[in-house]
């Protein structure tokens, strides 16, 4: 039947759009391949939501899923945070022509991004073996991430506030943020889901409340917005999330 095929289409789809992203990211087109990445994001949910809608899952569903992700969100959010250490370094805008030409120092700090794609490709790995992850999240997942990353790249880009700006743009905070994120991904840390099993405010009041703020930041701050979200998401998981 055509309907079971559908999922893995949209997911598909999610390659595509996650592969545009680390094309343009590579080149220093940096705000199209945020947008690339946030439309592989889109498809990333269109295609859970299919499948439940369609009742079309299957193993390879699963699989092709994963290894979308890793582009849309481990790969491309890895080279997005090279290219932003590029610019830390040298300055904005400016690509590396010839990787020969930089001291070791230079390799070793641009060679910090490579942690996000490895990080994502555990977390994606744990969370298809991982039989506690049915309701929730352990460890952040990667579309949370990559949209951080895709944050601070607009940031960087295109910010308005001189201080915020110039701190995330200094190598030192782009390296902590990476090495946190980073651990993040393969950590122990139990998130809460954004699937709604039923529309009751008790039951959800967690998210509810999660994304009626983060509509409000994002809506105020816009790309600023983005990045407090993912915070905000960490922090409403640790503190406010009840004990299961």
């Amino acid at each position: 039947m055509v309907k079971k095929h559908i999922p893995n289409f949209i997911t598909c789809l999610n390659i595509c759009a996650g592969s545009i992203a680390v094309i343009l990211a590579v080149k220093g087109d940096l705000p199209h391949a945020v947008l690339f990445i946030f439309l592989a994001a889109i498809f990333d949910f269109l295609d859970g939501m299919a499948a439940r809608l369609l009742h079309a899952y299957s193993p390879i569903g699963k699989e092709l899923d994963s290894l979308a992700d890793m582009i849309s969100f481990g790969l491309a959010p890895g080279v997005i945070m090279m290219t932003l250490l590029e610019y830390s370094i040298f300055g904005l805008h400016v690509k590396v022509e010839n990787l020969a030409t930089l001291s070791l120092a230079e390799l070793l700090t641009l060679s910090v991004a490579l942690l996000i794609p490895v990080a994502s490709g555990l977390r994606l790995a744990k969370f298809n073996i991982d039989t506690r992850q049915t309701d929730s999240f352990i460890g952040l997942p990667t579309p949370a991430n990559a949209l951080f990353i895709s944050a601070l790249a607009l940031i960087i880009e295109n910010g308005r506030y001189q201080m915020i700006d110039t701190l995330l743009s200094q190598p030192i905070t782009l390296i902590i943020l990476t090495v946190a994120m980073s651990y993040l991904l393969v950590s122990e840390v139990h998130l809460f889901s954004l699937k709604l099993k039923t529309l009751n405010w008790k039951e959800n009041q967690i998210q509810y409340i999660f994304l009626i703020l983060s509509a409000g930041f994002i809506l105020f701050f816009c790309q600023y917005g983005i990045a407090a979200s993912i915070i905000l998401y960490l922090l409403i998981s640790i503190f406010f999330q009840p004990k299961k």
